[in-house]
């Protein structure tokens, strides 16, 4: 039997040309690695970052252990490969909304009871807030410890409510010496401000007089501390500001503003507060609003109490209500002072006095920055006053307000831009606070 044979230099050759080619073949892929826990990707959305910078089209996001890592367009910024990628194509990452003046108090549902104040309470406010896009909020006075210990405990990347600055107890001193005194416990109580009151509300209440205000301010100031001013009066906010206070907590409501106020207000780029929602609480339940209606709203809101707000002896009795109608008028002369002072320059922190009853929690934010762009504000002047805005007015802007590398990651994915329309901040589709995305509560 004849067997054919290859010779051997032949089969060399054969060999050694498929141990090159083996050689220059691509490598194998890598086997896919498991995500790096707490780091995320959010890349294709539209990113307005709170600086009021231009808007960054198809955005990534990179997010590590709760504060921002990188920020900017497709292209500009590299994707960890062991990051969790999430796609938000389409939609729109707002910084989240800060409440420069709110309040986390002892209210539930139309009710105050001091016994309310508790830790369970306090954070049933604060996820409140949060679900409607509200990821910090400076509360204005009225504050125990529940709130304190709230505030301690949240530069955590496991924080699953919205942040909270306390005031403490509001100083309503009569004296100079009674003005001291209350300071110095509000300051040895940790608080982040002082809180007054320089008002008569329409007349019916004694107004803290000049010699007491300035004794606040003088003494606040000896212990580091700002103070906020709620106020009503054109001549009440220019005493205000020659006496030294950092914070204007409402609007000017009894007339135009001036030359001489602007002048006093960027003397030392002081920032003021408009909260026009206030206004709209002391009214609006006349009748049935409008936002009864509204799904977004209703979705965290107690039935029981949108019932009682209907009641016609309720509406009867806000209708006869001469103050009621009086801050009606109050609220045009708001809006026109808003106007006025942002088109000079003065700087702007978004605030509702939300807390009280009936001022809901986390909506009404949402239709102050309505009621902003109605004034004559465009839709990003109106957000940059709810996000870097307030951050530098309240400073906390360090750490707080702008989607920045380093900062908190708190933000909110929206399905539709409020560019186009400020109600679009409305179409929330998920709230994260220290890049942790939070329940919607249902």
């Amino acid at each position: 039997m004849i067997q054919s044979r290859v010779p051997s230099r032949l089969l060399f050759f054969v060999s050694t040309i498929a141990a090159v080619s083996a050689a220059c073949a691509a490598p194998p892929e890598p086997a896919p690695s498991s995500p790096t826990p707490g780091l995320k990707a959010f890349v294709g959305a539209r990113i307005l970052d709170g600086t009021g910078g231009p808007v960054i089209e198809r955005g990534v996001l990179v997010v590590r252990d709760g504060k921002v890592e990188a920020i900017g367009a497709e292209g500009t910024v590299t994707t960890p490969p062991d990051a969790e990628r999430l796609n938000v194509g389409g939609r729109t990452i707002t910084a989240g909304l800060i409440n420069a003046h709110g309040h986390v108090n002892d209210v539930r549902g139309l009710k105050a009871d001091p016994s309310f104040y508790t830790e369970d309470h306090v954070r049933d406010q604060l996820q409140l807030y949060a679900r409607y896009g509200v990821t910090t909020v400076f509360s204005l006075g009225g504050d125990g410890e529940a709130g304190f210990r709230a505030r301690d405990q949240q530069d955590t990347p496991g924080l699953d409510r919205a942040r909270i600055f306390v005031g403490g107890r509001i100083v309503t001193a009569g004296t100079p010496q009674e003005a001291a005194q209350q300071v110095t416990e509000v300051a040895q109580s940790r608080a982040n401000l002082v809180k007054i009151r320089v008002d008569d509300n329409l007349g019916t209440t004694p107004k803290m007089p000049e010699p007491v205000f300035r004794a606040v301010i003088e003494e606040s100031h000896k212990h580091g501390l700002p103070v906020a001013a709620h106020m009503y009066y054109l001549d009440d906010a220019k005493a205000l500001l020659r006496s030294g206070v950092d914070f204007l907590a409402h609007s000017v409501r009894d007339q135009d503003v001036d030359d001489e106020l602007i002048a006093l207000l960027k003397e030392r780029n002081i920032c003021y507060c408009p909260t026009l929602m206030r206004e709209v609480s002391t009214f609006v339940y006349e009748t049935r609003p409008d936002f009864f209606d509204d799904p977004f709203f209703v979705r965290y809101t107690d039935a029981a109490v949108l019932n009682a707000l209907e009641e016609p002896a309720y509406q009867q009795r806000m209708r006869e209500s001469k103050s009621a109608q009086q801050y009606k008028i109050a609220l045009e002369t708001a809006k026109r002072n808003l106007k006025k002072l942002s088109d000079a320059g003065v700087r702007i922190a978004m605030g509702t006095d939300t807390g009280p009853a009936a001022r809901f929690q986390g909506y009404f934010e949402h239709r102050e920055l309505e009621l902003m762009v109605e004034a004559g504000l465009t839709p990003m002047q109106a957000l940059v006053s709810a996000t870097g805005g307030a951050a530098r007015c309240m400073q906390v802007d360090s750490q707080l307000g702008t989607l920045q590398p380093g900062k908190w990651a708190d933000f909110v994915v929206l399905a539709s831009n409020p560019l186009d329309d400020i109600k679009n901040t409305r179409t929330i589709e998920s709230v994260w606070v220290a890049g942790h995305q939070l329940p919607d509560g249902n």
